[in-house]
């Protein structure tokens, strides 16, 4: 039986740096635990468009389709601000994401609690939390026909079309589902069915799919409603489900509950292979971090959990998952920071590779 398959694209600024402590890990599940990756590498963005002047060549392109899962660090940078829109580092995530139809973009929100009087919230609010909200990627008002500037009696007109089909809505909220049945059995769907046509059918779409999963309690929620509650009690979700552009908002929202960007992963999840695996893309949540490139103090958590997303939903590994993901835990627990994690200056905060050092020796005495 061959190894799983991993493509990997660290991308521009500091996605170099927290994808080595990456490369790390997936040695360590490889030595100590006999679960091996044939692991590859390429390049995406900046660093792509610096080579063949297109920041997503086509041959990487057909790797990514051919792979088990993806894994991506960043893209960008200001040395690339002034390319043409055709061209710009973002064009490769993009494409990424629309050739592999990547149509699910899970984005969990866990606040550890070492961390959480790092949130805007107290800490009563943002204890414990641990969400996950499904945000359709594919489709919806980023992607709807006519879309444009026009103009309309002598003035300018800006139009995005905000447009669904049931097959669209009906994939996502399956995901929705099975991903609940992995956690807490609980989907709150958030649309605008009060004033959006497409909102009604989000709505309809999630209740007809909801008949084959009676096991999952379905709740609805208008998207303004679903903001306010993030803010007011997060706790009380488990997973959210909306639409590209509302799932845009929530995600932010709920990413600034835990206290810092540089701790949240992310995974975009498309139809099943042959191999009964999605196809799949993980990848940080936190940009390139241009300002900070190169100089080791970038925080590679986000980077590292999301390799334990590809673990549990790529490469059904989920106990070897909540292994890292206890790891990193722990190690924020022991008081180890990232400069990202500082509240104060009186602290020494540890360099990227010995955070990596540090998740390591707690891999270690999991065993």
């Amino acid at each position: 039986m061959s190894n799983p398959s991993l493509l990997i694209l660290p991308g521009d600024g500091i996605g170099k740096e927290v994808m080595a402590e990456v490369r790390r890990i997936i040695e360590w599940f490889g030595d100590k635990r006999s679960l091996t990756f044939d692991v590859s590498e390429d390049l995406v963005g900046g660093a792509a468009y610096d080579v063949h002047g297109t920041p997503l060549h086509d041959d990487t392109m057909a790797k990514a389709q051919e792979v088990d899962a993806v894994l991506l660090g960043a893209v960008g940078g200001p040395d690339y601000d002034n390319l043409d829109f055709s061209v710009k580092p973002e064009r490769g995530l993009l494409r990424l994401r629309k050739e592999m139809d990547l149509f699910a973009n899970l984005r969990p929100a866990q606040c550890f609690d070492a961390l959480a009087d790092f949130s805007s919230l107290k800490r009563d609010i943002v204890s414990g939390l641990d969400i996950m909200i499904v945000r359709e990627l594919t489709s919806g008002s980023y992607f709807g026909e006519p879309r444009g500037i026009f103009e309309e009696d002598g003035q300018r007109v800006g139009i995005n079309t905000q447009r669904y089909t049931e097959a669209e809505i009906d994939r996502v909220a399956r995901s929705a589902f099975e991903l609940a049945r992995r956690r807490n059995n609980r989907v709150v769907s958030m649309e605008k069915a009060n004033v959006m046509e497409s909102g009604i059918l989000w709505r309809e779409v999630m209740e007809k799919v909801h008949q084959e999963y009676q096991d999952v309690e379905l709740s609805h929620m208008y998207a303004d409603n679903g903001a306010m509650q993030l803010v007011r009690a997060p706790k009380q979700f488990d997973v959210i489900v909306t639409d590209n552009l509302f799932g845009d908002i929530l995600s932010d929202c709920a990413a600034m509950l835990t206290g810092s960007l540089g701790m949240l992963p992310s995974a975009s999840l498309g139809a099943p292979m042959e191999n009964g695996r999605p196809k799949a893309m993980y990848e940080p949540v936190h940009g390139s971090a241009p300002d900070i490139a190169g100089q080791g103090k970038a925080n590679p958590s986000a980077c590292i959990l999301s390799f334990a997303m590809a673990l549990r939903y790529s490469f059904d590994a989920g106990e070897e998952a909540t292994r890292l993901e206890t790891a990193v835990e722990k190690v924020l627990a022991d008081g180890v920071r990232t400069a990202d994690l500082m509240q104060t200056e009186e602290a020494q905060p540890v360099s990227t590779s010995q955070m990596g050092d540090a998740i390591l020796a707690a891999l270690d005495a999991s065993l």
